[in-house]
């Protein structure tokens, strides 16, 4: 396990006034858990708390990029753009085994967009970030170029561009883990149901959403990161309006199988000036997203439509030379944002996708997050306990863009010479599993492999390459508790197993996987 402070025993829970803390962070998505990082690596006492899993809805739902957002440019965003792609380059520097590299290929299609725009858009784009790591833009011939062949033959002419791709659920896990390795206490699957404010603190009660306990922390301050529910946690369980208009927009994808062979991606202009992303995606598939539609409900409800299924198929359909078709989706995602609008438009696509941070000291601070998008969650993270620090004590320097997150300590060379040496020590791995392993887990994947010599000794085979050494890893270290939490969170194997052999993962971890691996029992 992580510690007791990291996953505090269930007894001391029980108790009333069971704990007194600096700060509270509700929400376990990305913004909530790059906080609870941010505040306890400057010695706050910090809780945080999540009502389902870590990273259970939006922070999962992404595209799992880390990019500036070229499409955010034609709304004058500027700042925004500028702000992430400085980001873009923290994020690869601190943790290079979940974020790597991508090149982008966009066709020209001249009743779109005229192609001194798009060169113009991505000029900008190399430079507003500064002189970062990644390749600049160039233009391209299709016919002459690897992307070219998938494409529709009266396309001519592209351009490449260079972003970041991102294990995005993991992202939000690593935050979490190195939050509670320097002291925080983090509870999963875990509701704030009701929040007294005082003069000089919070009296907060917690639920857990497994068996209905309750419990009561005092805290001095809140941070209100619960994404969609937002709204809900301040006019509900704090009992005080939002000062701000959200509005919940949700965005689609789908999966479907392998369309092309190269490791380019594509950035597809639609006819609605929205962009769509065709990515290739765990080895045999491609992701293709997204949409943006307003919604309303249950944001935990949220499901990919028929109708978004159409759009996203259609919208490919204009570029590839073989269609795709719903018939083809193996799989869909949907998660709801949270975007903050203080404008007057009523577009989803055109409302920012910045983030906002309100502070109310009327009594016991509160720090509301509003909007946010994956590439700036640590910028937000530092920008809120710059604000929060004076009122609550602790180091108010900045420290989390200099310290790899969990993992990503794999040394100046670079991943390609943290697997060879990974493969060098493990020489018994198949290949695309040790990449697997070493992109997920980084240097922390010897916590699986350490004493093993064999694929046999990793215990139990559930299917794919999926073995009971990782599924006891995560249910130890990183707060899994369910096949889901495994398959579709910390990992995406769910893709790769039948439904039988789902179910084999979920009766094992119902049981507890009982039985230890060779040699392992006094662990």
């Amino acid at each position: 396990m992580i510690g007791t402070r990291g996953n505090r025993n269930r007894e001391p829970m029980l108790m009333p006034d069971s704990g007194t803390f600096d700060l509270l962070v509700v929400g376990g998505g990305i913004n909530g858990a790059g906080i609870a990082r941010d505040a306890a690596g400057r010695g706050l006492d910090v809780a945080l708390c999540e009502q389902g899993d870590l990273g259970n809805y939006t922070s999962s739902a992404s595209t799992k990029l880390i990019h500036g957002g070229l499409r955010y440019l034609e709304y004058y965003e500027f700042g925004l753009v500028r702000k992430a792609l400085l980001e873009r380059e923290v994020l690869l520097g601190i943790a290079p085994h979940i974020i790597w590299p991508m090149q982008f290929v966009m066709p020209h299609v001249k009743a779109l967009r005229p192609a001194w725009m798009i060169r113009a858009g991505l000029f900008l784009y190399d430079h507003l970030g500064g002189s970062g790591s990644l390749p600049g833009s160039r233009g391209i011939a299709l016919h002459g170029h690897v992307a070219g062949g998938s494409l529709r033959p009266e396309l001519k002419k592209g351009f490449v561009y260079s972003d970041c791709w991102v294990q995005d659920a993991r992202l939000v896990v690593l935050n979490a883990i190195d939050a509670a390795e320097r002291g925080a206490t983090v509870w999963s699957r875990t509701r704030c149901v009701a929040a007294e404010r005082r003069a000089d603190d919070w009296k907060v009660t917690l639920r857990s959403t497994i068996d209905g306990d309750e419990w009561t922390v005092h805290t001095k301050a809140i941070v209100n990161a619960a994404g969609p529910w937002v709204s809900e946690l301040l006019n509900d369980t704090g009992g005080f309006a939002s000062r701000h208009r959200v509005h919940l927009v949700k965005g689609s994808h789908i999966i479907v199988p392998r369309l092309f062979e190269h490791e380019y991606a594509y950035i597809f202009q639609n006819t609605d000036r929205r962009v769509v992303f065709a990515i290739p995606y765990e080895r045999d598939f491609t992701l293709i997203g997204t949409t943006d539609v307003p919604y309303t409900g249950d944001p935990a409800e949220a499901r990919t439509s028929p109708e978004e299924i159409e759009y996203l198929c259609d919208a490919v359909n204009r570029y590839f030379a073989e269609s795709v078709g719903p018939d083809d989706v193996v799989f869909t995602y949907a998660g709801v944002r949270p975007l903050h609008d203080d404008s007057e438009s009523g577009s989803a696509s055109a409302m920012s996708r910045d983030y906002s941070l309100d502070l109310d000291t009327r009594q016991a601070p509160v720090l509301t997050v509003l909007g946010g998008k994956l590439t700036t969650y640590r910028k937000l993270a530092v920008e809120a306990m710059d604000r929060l620090t004076p009122l609550l004590g602790g180091d108010g320097t900045g420290w989390t863009g200099r310290a790899p997150l969990p993992g990503g300590d794999i040394g100046e060379a670079g991943f390609d010479t943290f697997l060879a040496s990974l493969r060098r020590r493990y020489s018994w791995l198949p290949e695309e599993m040790a990449w697997r392993l070493a992109r997920n887990y980084g240097t922390r994947v010897e916590g699986i492999l350490a004493g093993a010599a064999s694929l046999d000794e990793l215990g139990h085979h559930f299917g794919g390459d999926l073995y009971e050494a990782e599924v006891r890893y995560l249910t130890q270290h990183e707060w899994a508790m369910t096949a889901e939490d495994v398959l579709w969170r910390r990992s995406k194997l769910g893709l790769q197993l039948t439904m039988d052999e789902q179910a084999d993962v979920e009766n094992r971890m119902a049981n507890g996987l009982a039985h230890p691996l060779p040699g392992t029992a006094s662990r």
